[in-house]
């Protein structure tokens, strides 16, 4: 029943995701459908079946919140930007260089 729950959800995250884009939307399809089939004959107690369960729910989750398509409209591009994209704060960006340490050390040109 798990399997089929993450094949919903991959299907409703890819419709999500590539909405408006007829040619992904299918691509995607065809390759979530390929992906079930291949692990089909597998039975519910075989240990690889959890893990490909959590990796279909992992693309979902990633379809669903971190893609955004954009499309060129002129010299710019209008991205597609849905309710579910996850949008963050940008701490980190608005923080600049000024915390940042690679290796201890706070600069990359200070080592």
């Amino acid at each position: 029943m798990a399997a089929l729950q993450a094949y919903r959800n991959l299907l409703r995250a890819a419709r999500i995701a590539f909405e408006g884009d007829i040619r992904m939307l299918d691509a995607a399809r065809q390759q979530i459908r390929q992906g079930f089939r291949d692990k089909a004959a597998l039975s519910a107690s075989d240990p690889s079946i959890q893990p490909a369960i959590q990796h279909a729910e992992e693309v979902a989750s990633f379809l669903k919140a971190n893609l955004v398509q954009g499309r060129r409209e002129g010299d710019r591009y209008r991205l597609r930007i849905h309710e579910y994209t996850e949008r963050g704060d940008n701490d980190t960006v608005k923080l600049g260089n000024k915390n940042i340490k690679v290796d201890g050390v706070k600069c990359c040109s200070e080592r």
